[in-house]
């Protein structure tokens, strides 16, 4: 299994992080991709990365909560880390009209400026997304060359799957499809041709470890969900989410 999405240099993870990381390899989790979310917590996302090479890689970028610290020297700084081969990907980048994030002008200017950033060196974007799917959708649709990315946390249904792959986006699945009330978001993991899997850890647990501090072994939970939903067993959905990240992601993901 693969955890597509989390925040191993988040605080909650300061004292065993190194504890987490092996209980996930034990659980049968071969890649995790830890996300930084401003330059300092893509700094230590890669420095993480480069101490657990076997089973970590990193993405690095500014999300909307911070995009008022995605200046020039930041975007420089950003550059930089991408060149690590064990970065796959720009990220956590996008758009958050929840009423915590950064005003939406900043925001707008920080997610073209990274778009254009993963376009001019070659790598996909990690794409957060809350309340704001047509803002988000016309500030794709405006940049000139068709961006590849993870639809972070997806969150939709299934009728929306097929414009946000139309735009170059693969769909992630957290936690929150085990979830009792999320019963459209079921029919997008069952509908979705190519998808991932994650746990944005430490948030959003899955059921029965809602409420908790989620880590990257808890990616089963929501593995046995989807591949019940889909009739699959966790191992052909193991195997179509490895492929759906070696081709999001390249041969930096190996």
């Amino acid at each position: 299994m693969i955890d597509a999405h989390a925040h191993l240099t988040d605080a909650r993870f300061r004292e065993d992080v190194a504890a987490v990381i092996e209980r996930a390899a034990a659980a049968g989790v071969e890649r995790v991709l830890t996300c930084g979310e401003d330059v300092e917590s893509s700094e230590r996302a890669v420095g993480l990365a480069r101490a657990h090479p076997q089973i970590l890689r990193a993405a690095v970028g500014i999300h909307p909560h911070r995009a008022a610290s995605c200046d020039a020297p930041a975007l420089a700084r950003l550059r930089e880390l991408a060149q690590d081969p064990l970065v796959v990907a720009i990220g956590e980048i996008g758009v958050d009209l929840s009423g915590r994030s950064a005003p939406l002008p900043e925001q707008r200017a920080a997610l073209r400026a990274q778009l254009a950033l993963a376009a001019e060196i070659g790598l996909p974007a990690v794409i957060h997304l809350r309340d704001a799917p047509e803002e988000l959708r016309a500030a794709l649709d405006a940049g000139r060359r068709r961006v590849r990315g993870q639809l972070h946390c997806y969150s939709e249904g299934p009728g929306e799957l097929a414009g946000w792959a139309d735009r170059g986006l693969v769909p992630s699945f957290a936690g929150t499809v085990t979830f009792a009330r999320n019963a459209r978001l079921r029919e997008a993991a069952l509908r979705a041709e190519a998808l991932l899997v994650e746990t944005d850890a430490p948030y959003l647990a899955p059921e029965p470890h809602r409420g908790e501090r989620n880590e990257p072994l808890r990616v089963r939970d929501t593995y046995e969900l989807i591949a019940s939903v889909r009739g699959v067993t966790v191992e052909r959905l193991a195997e179509d989410t490895r492929a759906a990240a070696r081709e999001l992601f390249g041969a930096r993901w190996e």
